[in-house]
């Protein structure tokens, strides 16, 4: 049987699912399946015995979604622009439920944020309407991510506390520990994926790292747009270049040819490090009593930009140079790069400050 947890919001597992689905309810009118799979065949494959009639509703893919941010600039999906985000189904007896699947692994390193904003709604609306069952397989790890994100939002709680709440209805949920990292980074963006923190940047460059390190190929959709291309010849989505009526925004541009290689809002921020001290080697003269020094990093990181050739080619590292001069305008490397505060930035597209003057635009 489903666990209660508020009004109208139940958690269970597939078997209460394929009960539901399968002999009607009168109470769930609405179900939001997260399995590996969003085809409703998952549940034939799991009980061969089991048929559940389905009428497809709609398909939404990543790309198809465009969805825009509060700053009105189109959401950069971790997520390949091909992905399924989820079905919607009418589904069950007399084809009465609405379902929605959502392709979603138990896995640690599991992309679980950008799934977020289109569960939580579903969960929202179907309690207006009716009751909605949240379940996963063992309706242990992915549900229990769900509805406590879910509470966190509603009711403004924090991780912790929302997942201490879900316990007392349901005691023996557990989300792991990839997916507690990532409802926390929720929390700390105010309960929303916002796609323009630097706390969902540097997740975004993780996840592209993760794919890079399994020896996936990384598609170049998953770039920044091109800062530096026309709008007319690079026909960049919604949001890649700034309103004429905003203010001003800091830009970077090659020193040598003036092009401009990237915006303010393509910078991953980083904690700075421990500056020289934590490096190997130490300069003989300037400091002799080894007391700190106030220095400002030595280069920029940014995300992945559409220019960067020789990291769409796959290389592991390489010099990045302007796409028009060919200057050398920095380094990456998917492995990581120090930056001289110290701090280790995975995986690294640098540009020194050297290299770029710093404008707007």
């Amino acid at each position: 049987m489903p666990y209660l947890v508020r009004e109208r919001l139940f958690i269970g597992n597939i078997s209460d699912a394929a009960d539901i689905l399968g002999n009607g309810s009168s109470e769930i009118t609405h179900v939001l399946s997260l399995l590996s799979s969003a085809s409703i065949s998952f549940f034939t494959e799991w009980r061969g015995s089991l048929s559940i009639p389905t009428k497809e509703i709609r398909k939404v893919y990543v790309g198809s979604s465009g969805v825009d941010d509060d700053s009105g600039s189109c959401s950069k999906s971790s997520l390949s622009s091909d992905k399924l985000l989820y079905a919607m189904e009418y589904a069950g007896k007399d084809l009465k439920m609405v379902r929605m699947a959502v392709p979603i692994r138990d896995m640690e390193s599991e992309n679980l944020l950008d799934y977020l904003d289109v569960c939580l709604d579903f969960i929202e609306e179907s309690r207006k309407e009716g009751s909605v069952l949240v379940h996963c397989f063992a309706g242990v790890s992915r549900s229990a991510a769900i509805i406590t994100a879910y509470l966190m939002r509603s009711e403004r709680l924090s991780q912790e506390d929302a997942l201490e709440s879900l316990r007392e209805s349901c005691e023996s949920v557990s989300p792991n520990d990839g997916f507690l990292e990532q409802l926390k980074m929720f929390e700390e963006m105010g309960f929303k994926v916002d796609h323009a923190s630097p706390i969902y940047k540097r997740f975004r460059l993780k996840v592209l790292g993760d794919s890079y390190n399994r020896g996936e190929k990384i598609d170049s959709s998953n770039f920044g747009a091109d800062p530096g291309l026309p709008e007319a010849v690079a026909s960049p989505e919604k949001g890649a270049y700034p309103d004429e009526n905003r203010n001003p925004i800091p830009a970077f541009r090659c020193k040598k040819c003036r092009r401009l290689v990237a915006l303010q809002e393509n910078v991953v921020d980083h904690i700075p490090g421990e500056g020289e001290t934590c490096f190997g080697w130490h300069k003989r003269s300037g400091n002799p009593y080894g007391k700190p020094v106030e220095f400002d990093c030595s280069s920029i990181f940014v995300e992945p930009l559409r220019w960067m050739k020789a990291v769409e080619e796959g290389a592991l590292e390489g010099k990045l140079s302007c796409v028009h001069c060919d200057a050398r305008l920095g380094y990456f490397n998917w492995s990581g790069i120090q930056c001289s505060c110290g701090s280790w930035i995975t995986p690294a597209f640098q540009l020194h400050k050297s290299r770029v003057d710093i404008s707007t635009v």
